[in-house]
């Protein structure tokens, strides 16, 4: 128990520490692309700035929602407070999904205004410098979010992809308006942004509310659940499986067909076996087994959807 407890606290501080260096880069970025935004006036640049202001503050809840969610359990929350995490990624695709209309409004204003840009060396300069930066955040937060789980990190994590693929096209539009000279290119690029902001907010936004509204996991996890199960000799049949994603961890609910000559003690212990192997594959799962006497005739929920599904077509 001692060991499991100890990976999931270097878990906690794993995700800590992410979304620290997250609000650490975002205020350093935006500080160099306000400087760079206002020496060119390149609304590209001004977009990716906009997105970095956006960041600091959504990072800053990341990093709130990862401290309360990795608060242990109590009497009014027994399973815990994973879910914070996804509360965090909905809020923060409303920053991105604010951005992108923010730039996507100046974006289309501009189309209708000519407007030169400024030196472009400097923004280049100062793109490349974010562009590195934000790569090597994300190869941190790619590892967090696998090593732990996390829906929060991987929700940063997507918004930081999303700003490496818009650094390589506002510096390709500010050498391209540096080399020829076309300046509307900078706009195009602008609204570009604007619209895969917009993309990714939606994005952001259902897989948040997947989570908030107890979705079921993937049919990858469900398979597996159910392999781990049956792998047992005295394992008789799973059914009623039910899967959540509590915030980083994920929630198994089944009932458990044995033998119903068994003594209370022994399928006792086989659930126990059942569990252990279950948390082998997944450490922080919360797990609850129904045991059911093989070939009971009830009322189940799968037959329930079975109907429904039926019905629907």
């Amino acid at each position: 128990m001692s060991s499991k407890l100890s990976e999931k606290e270097a878990q906690n501080r794993l995700k800590r520490a992410a979304s620290a260096a997250s609000v650490a880069l975002a205020a350093a970025l935006t500080l160099l692309k306000v400087a760079a935004a206002v020496y060119t006036g390149s609304l590209a640049v001004l977009s990716s700035m906009i997105d970095s202001l956006a960041d600091i503050f959504a990072s800053s809840i990341t990093f709130v929602a990862v401290k309360f969610a990795s608060m242990q359990a109590t009497d009014d929350h027994r399973y815990g407070f994973g879910k914070a995490e996804a509360i965090s990624a909905l809020v923060q695709s409303a920053f991105v999904a604010g951005s992108g209309i923010f730039v996507l409004y100046d974006g289309i204003m501009r189309l209708f205004t000519r407007k030169t840009v400024g030196d472009p060396d400097f923004g280049i300069v100062v793109m490349v410098i974010s562009l590195a930066a934000t790569t090597a955040l994300i190869l941190f937060q790619k590892y967090v979010a696998k090593r732990t789980n996390s829906l929060a990190i991987a929700a940063d994590s997507a918004h930081y992809t999303v700003d490496v693929v818009t650094n390589l096209a506002i510096i390709a539009t500010l050498v391209v308006v540096k080399l020829f000279e076309i300046y509307w290119f900078d706009t195009v690029t602008a609204l570009a942004v604007a619209g895969y902001l917009l993309l990714n907010a939606y994005k952001l936004a259902c897989g948040a509310v997947s989570v908030l509204t107890d979705a079921e996991l993937s049919d990858a996890v469900r398979k597996k659940v159910c392999r781990i199960v049956m792998e047992n000799p005295f394992s008789q049949g799973i059914h009623d499986l039910r899967t959540r994603d509590l915030g980083g961890a994920y929630m198994f609910e089944f009932h458990l067909e044995l033998d119903g000559d068994l003594p209370l003690s022994a399928a006792h212990e086989m659930t126990e076996t059942v569990e252990d192997n279950l948390l082998d594959e997944f450490p922080n799962a919360q797990i609850i087994i129904h045991q059911d006497p093989v070939g009971v005739k009830e009322e189940r929920l799968d037959h329930k959807l079975r109907y429904r599904r039926k019905k629907e077509k």
